[in-house]
């Protein structure tokens, strides 16, 4: 069985900490400026001592120019009434959604998926604003070197007196174990163990083969 769980990366391992950020009565061009110079899609919103309070996104932003010359009915269109909004207050989507430092990766990234956004604020357990977590944030770990994911699977994954038998490569993310295993019933277990590592793209399993090299 896997010799013990992969090195747990968070939220706060990948996030910029460093983040740009607004107050609630920024007016319109300041923010499309802003968004504009960071290269950023969203922007959140700050009250009081750094705790968010929404966010404005091109996408709230962009309401304007979807109503400009004409007088849409609240009714017309669930954000309607941000086509006359130009303070940040009354542009931003509230609450934010957001998410822990502590997260884990998997856990931000279906939160992304979920509420469908591209940027999360990253906030304390009081809702200050301590970072900004991005798509691309969570696919730095794709970028961790084939040997550093092969070590760590042999450190956390085969490590295990009853594993000792198999062998792991790693070339561009793809993981493949191979060796001589007698309950080949382990193979999804192995497959599952190896696949929970940070980098891994995709794992291939062979408990009938012979070892090769390392």
């Amino acid at each position: 069985m896997p010799a013990g769980p992969p090195a747990r990366y968070t939220v706060s391992d990948v996030m910029t900490h460093t983040a740009v950020a607004i107050g609630e009565n920024a007016p319109y061009k300041e923010i499309v400026a802003l968004l504009d110079q960071w290269k950023v899609s969203a922007l959140p919103v700050l009250a009081g001592e750094g705790r968010v309070v929404g966010v404005v996104s091109e996408a709230d932003l962009l309401v304007k120019e979807a109503f400009r010359g004409t007088d849409p009915r609240p009714d017309e269109f669930a954000g309607a009434a941000k086509a006359g909004a130009v303070r940040a207050g009354e542009l931003m989507s509230s609450p934010a959604v957001t998410v822990r430092a502590d997260a884990t990766l998997a856990e931000a990234a279906r939160i992304m998926a979920r509420r469908r956004v591209k940027r999360l604020p990253v906030v304390s357990d009081i809702g200050l604003l301590e970072g900004v977590c991005s798509r691309s944030d969570l696919l730095k770990v794709f970028l961790r070197e084939d040997s550093e994911i092969a070590s760590e699977i042999r450190r956390t994954v085969l490590a295990s007196n009853a594993l000792t038998g198999l062998t792991v490569t790693v070339d561009e993310g793809v993981a493949t174990v191979r060796g001589a295993l007698a309950d080949r019933g382990l193979a999804p277990v192995i497959a599952r163990a190896v696949r929970a590592v940070e980098g891994v793209v995709d794992v291939d399993v062979d408990l009938g083969a012979r070892g090769g090299a390392v």
